[in-house]
């Protein structure tokens, strides 16, 4: 029997809003603004929250003495069509060259990688 259920995700980052917005563009959902605390809920998954943090310092992806901690698998139907509008969104690429494979690696606004995943 397990604990608990999961809750949120929740990222550090430095515009709680901002990056909750960009989240919203790339998997859809509802912002509920609680200032320091933005939480995403998306439809059908659980939900993403996002929290002011002072000082924040994004992970370096790939680095062994800078580890990412976690990231974000985002399925999509249409890897080019998602890389366009996610680097529209202010996404950075990480590691997209090898267009072979079934997934692209990209930094959100504040740092943190997520992937786009053909699906």
């Amino acid at each position: 029997m397990a604990l608990g259920t999961l809750g949120a995700v929740v990222l550090d980052c430095p515009d709680p809003r901002a990056l909750a917005g960009f989240y919203a563009e790339v998997v859809g959902g509802t912002i509920v603004d609680e200032g320091e605390w933005v939480d995403l809920k998306p439809a059908g998954g659980p939900t993403l929250a996002f929290q002011a943090a002072p000082g924040f310092v994004p992970p370096k992806w790939p680095s062994p003495d800078h580890s990412q901690q976690f990231h974000l698998d985002v399925t999509v139907e249409d890897l080019d069509a998602a890389e366009q509008a996610v680097l529209a969104l202010g996404a950075t690429p990480l590691d997209v060259e090898d267009r072979s494979r079934s997934f692209r690696v990209y930094a959100d606004p504040a740092g943190h990688p997520f992937c786009l995943c053909a699906g």
